[in-house]
């Protein structure tokens, strides 16, 4: 009898062992199958969440597309490369095929896709590398140039522009009223850039300046490159004539975008740089604004264009098909033209490089028109060194320092410096998280960061939105700068509050289901990350539910206490909804900040990923 007792024991336990290997092997594959499902996006801006992302998504509801609030710079995809953490598909705006070249070979070739091929050629030219091959593919263009005031030429009757010398008279006759001509906002290094650029956009669109391109451009020159000797004195040359002619001094190297808003709309300046969006703006405010190019010396009329991004895809996609054809349907979707109207700012006409996208010029760029009807849409060379050498030498030649021959010199020099100075490891991960968001799970990436935040601030509970964080943790040495890389760099900032347990649940419901104005879940990878509490979350066809929170296994009850830090960018805690009982403390550092000087010192630990969220 005992034998058949414990035989039947046996048996029981046998039976119990084989469900929990198959429920854990089920788990796994779910896992898995999630992971190959997924199709990862990196977005250079969170600004692209708020309809962009979403109506991605929503095209594809076959593909789960994983978006994530990458960074804007070169070297942060370097490092991804280096370290086994390079997305599906990345997208950046501050772009040059110079500092592109690293990752040169983790790219696919998109050369003899219909996405490339759909791309102007005067256009394409500028994105492809010396072999033929085509990695990176712009989307639409925001459009550079002058904005200007026509009521301030009606009323004292001074002629707009058409050619240059009739944009120095303007200048010059304004200033016999005490009315600024032209200024800009100088204080900003991409504002040096591209004037610099566009003055002589028709010169560096020429075949010397297109050969001259390739070369800086070109991904196989080891050796670094400075400026030509035949289009770039000229186009000192002529910064230093516009500076004479303008009047800009000093005092304009101290001007930021709030300081010539503020002159344009009290009348004080008749012109400045920027972009074309705010020709609506100023329209809708009363002021009879108009949108005018960059006059060259040769007569013709450019506009600076910079692409909003620039996409490329992982070349490990080509190893698996499937994953392929899902990338390229996502890439496609990104391009097209319904998507791209979601990128451009309220009020700015889409200006497309591709043939596939018609143009659909609105009354605000109807002065622009035939520039862009003759391609005339220069693209900036926006490489990290022409952005810093440019700040310094233009600069320079608004405050008198250097003649057109002196910065040329200075400006070559520089590109032509070695800049390999090693950065000090000071965050040393010994492990590697991935930021694939799991149906039971979460996120472990990212709750590595929301636990060691939640330490760093020493509160009970922390409360992330989705897209507080840039993508994987990975098992490599992390630089200040690759540290402060981690946290997404829009402007993150903490919201402390001390709630109770029915204040938290009503918190926690508002970041999972959405609020009017705040940042609304779209797909799974889009919910929020959360640190020190566990919830449950439904999907339905609506969007998401919030179904259970538990701290430490047990039922947060109503009348438990808790502080609280919620972490999201200012313009969607600012929408969140009033109540008198809860109110959030925005605190002095910005989350990127507190993260880095928690780091800085070189002892920090990263806390190890909780299951925070099961998804039914």
């Amino acid at each position: 009898m005992k034998k058949k007792k414990c035989n039947r024991v046996l048996l029981v336990f046998l039976v119990m062992v084989t469900a929990i290997s198959l429920l854990s092997g089920c788990g796994g594959k779910s896992a898995e199958k999630e992971d190959g499902e997924t199709i990862t996006v990196y977005l250079w801006s969170t600004s692209l969440y708020e309809k962009y992302a979403p109506y991605i998504q929503e095209q594809l509801p076959d593909i789960n597309v994983e978006f994530v609030v990458g960074n804007n710079n070169l070297d942060f995809y370097k490092f991804l490369k280096e370290n086994g953490g390079l997305p599906d598909i990345i997208t950046c705006c501050r772009f040059s095929l110079h500092d592109a070249s690293p990752i040169k070979d983790s790219l696919m070739d998109l050369s003899t896709t219909n996405a490339a091929g759909a791309v102007y050629d005067s256009y394409l030219s500028n994105f492809m590398n010396e072999d033929g091959s085509v990695n990176w593919i712009p989307v639409c263009a925001d459009a550079h140039g002058f904005v200007v005031n026509k009521d301030l030429f009606e009323k004292y009757d001074i002629p707009l522009p058409t050619d240059y010398e009739s944009f120095v008279s303007a200048c010059q006759a304004f200033d016999k009223v005490g009315i600024r001509g032209f200024t800009a906002d100088y204080y900003y290094d991409y504002t040096c850039m591209e004037t610099l650029q566009g003055l002589s956009a028709s010169e560096l669109s020429s075949v010397d300046g297109r050969k001259w391109r390739t070369a800086y451009s070109d991904p196989d020159n080891e050796k670094r490159e400075g400026l030509d000797s035949t289009i770039w004195p000229e186009a000192f040359e002529r910064m230093e004539q516009f500076i004479q002619d303008t009047g800009l001094s000093p005092d304009d190297l101290d001007m930021n975008y709030d300081d010539i808003v503020e002159m344009y709309q009290s009348g004080k300046l008749a012109m400045y740089f920027g972009s074309s969006s705010g020709v609506k703006m100023f329209q809708n405010q009363g002021i009879n604004t108009t949108f005018l190019p960059f006059f060259q010396k040769n007569g013709e009329k450019w506009l600076m264009t910079t692409p909003y991004f620039q996409v490329a895809l992982n070349r490990d996609l080509t190893q698996d098909e499937t994953r392929r054809k899902k990338a390229m349907k996502v890439l496609n979707t990104m391009l097209s033209e319904d998507a791209q109207n979601r990128i451009i700012s309220d009020g700015q006409d889409l200006l497309s490089y591709s043939q596939d996208v018609n143009l659909k010029l609105t009354e605000y760029l109807k002065d622009v028109k035939p520039v862009i009807e003759e391609n005339h849409m220069y693209i900036r060379i926006a490489s990290n060194d022409f952005f810093s050498v440019s700040k310094n030498v233009v600069s320079r030649m608004i405050s008198g320092e250097y003649d057109a021959e002196q910065a040329y010199q200075s400006f070559n020099s520089q590109l032509l410096e070695e800049k390999s100075i090693p950065e000090k490891v000071i965050l040393d991960s010994q492990k590697s998280y991935s930021n694939r968001f799991h149906s039971n799970g979460g996120n472990a990436a990212y709750s590595v960061m929301a636990n060691t935040l939640r330490g760093i601030y020493g509160t009970d509970v922390l409360i992330a939105t989705g897209n507080s964080f840039t993508g994987n943790v990975l098992k490599a040495g992390y630089t200040l700068k690759m540290a402060g890389s981690m946290i997404m760099p829009n402007c993150l900032s903490a919201y402390s509050s001390k709630m109770s347990g029915a204040e938290l649940k009503e918190t926690v419901k508002n970041f999972v289901e959405g609020y009017e104005g705040g940042f609304i879940p779209f797909n799974r990878g889009s919910l929020p990350v959360f640190s020190g509490i566990s919830v449950e979350v439904k999907e339905t066809d609506d969007g998401y539910t919030l179904s259970k929170i538990t701290k430490d296994g047990k039922k947060v009850q109503d009348n438990d206490t808790f502080t609280v830090i919620c972490l999201a960018i200012p313009k969607h805690m600012k929408a969140y909804p009033a109540d008198e009982n809860i109110v959030f403390d925005e605190e002095d550092t910005a989350v990127e900040d507190a993260w880095t000087g928690a780091v800085s010192d070189g002892n920090a630990v990263l806390a190890e990923p909780e299951d925070y969220m099961t998804l039914r």
